[in-house]
């Protein structure tokens, strides 16, 4: 009997800082980008509990966040308090916490910097799969002070979904037996890889909650979405055998920064992509990784329309004196009619490398 549980950190960064500082204890907590009383750029990387119920979330534009918080003032509730990220804790806090899952599962798949899949089909029964996962809750708040949401089923998609049930400090099992029932009731966004575009699809064609899509004949879904309509219909269904990874590997680095004004001013563009470029090589050879040879920028106008462009190389590269030019000889022509006609200012650039070793 296969039996996977998925564990997710509650509001991860923003706990940290509650953690850390007394002084946050209780109140709203926002962290990412400043807020720059509602002129900043940028967006909300964690919101914990008390924040999101002003309507803030991981990804909304931090301006909007600062209204929310504005109006939450304004109708009389406790401001949000705006935290700076600091990836050094929390990369520190959750190699901590690692520690912690392996003493009880040896097959662990990191999912990121505070979610796992662990296997714990060795277990034998849910039931002490449960005991198991009560005993990692509990070491985890003793020793880090922190709470975390687990989901327990037959697979990794019912974990995944399960571990968001009973959010914060929950824990829901599902078996084998209950993983449809469980899926029916649910909106179609609770299945993985069904984001915004293919929820409006959906609902045009009557369908809001699994149980709707379940409708739909594997053609149908086929039609629709090409291949990944074939496994939607699995996963729709509860139906999922992705084995648990032994070592979690990105498949690209990258990093990307949004400028305070939007501009067109060349010396300040590449220096900040220099620097990016610097923060790439080192989270790369952080994560061991030797070498690259896909490299891609991304630029964004002042009216939000997007571009990428990549490149691959003939031969590994593995520096920011590598790196750097090639990003430039992607960007440069963002600068003139060649992918900028109109001229119009940019609002973020970014880069990454993809074909890791």
């Amino acid at each position: 009997m296969r039996i996977i549980a998925h564990l997710d950190m509650d509001a991860f960064f923003a706990a940290v800082e509650e953690r850390d500082k007394p002084f946050l204890r209780g109140k709203p907590i926002v962290v990412g980008a400043d807020p720059k009383d509602g002129g900043g750029r940028g967006v909300v990387s964690t919101a914990n509990y008390r924040a999101r119920e002003y309507g803030i979330h991981s990804g909304l534009p931090i301006s909007v966040a600062w209204r929310f918080s504005e109006a939450a003032e304004k109708a009389g509730k406790p401001p949000v308090f705006f935290v700076s990220v600091d990836f050094t804790n929390y990369d520190s806090v959750s190699g901590r916490i690692f520690e912690i899952l392996r003493k009880y599962a040896a097959h662990i798949e990191p999912a990121s910097i505070d979610e796992a899949y662990l296997d714990l089909s060795f277990a034998g029964s849910y039931a002490k799969a449960k005991d198991i996962v009560l005993r990692i809750k509990n070491e985890i708040k003793e020793k880090e002070r922190l709470t975390a949401s687990v989901g327990i089923g037959p697979n990794k998609l019912i974990a995944k979904i399960a571990s968001d049930f009973q959010k914060p400090d929950g824990l829901t099992i599902i078996k084998e037996k209950d993983k449809e029932k469980f899926l029916e009731p649910l909106s179609i966004r609770k299945i993985p890889g069904i984001g915004p575009k293919t929820e409006i699809l959906f609902n045009q064609r009557g369908a809001k909650k699994v149980s709707d899509l379940k409708k739909f004949s594997v053609q149908d879904l086929h039609n629709l979405l090409g291949k990944w309509g074939d496994e939607l219909y699995d996963k729709i269904r509860g139906k999922n055998s992705s084995p648990i990874g032994e070592r979690y590997k990105a498949k690209s680095v990258g990093e990307q920064e949004t400028f305070e004004k939007d501009t067109l001013e060349s010396a300040l563009i590449l220096q900040r992509m220099k620097m990016i470029c610097e923060n790439i090589i080192k989270r790369l050879k952080a994560e061991s990784f030797k070498s690259f040879r896909t490299i891609a920028v991304t630029v964004r106008f002042a009216d939000f329309e997007t571009k990428t462009r990549s490149r691959t190389l003939k031969t590994p590269a593995s520096t920011a004196e590598a790196l750097y030019p090639e990003t430039i000889k992607l960007l440069l022509p963002f600068f003139d009619k060649r992918e900028n006609p109109k001229h119009k200012l940019i609002r973020l650039i970014g880069a990454r490398v993809e074909k890791l070793a």
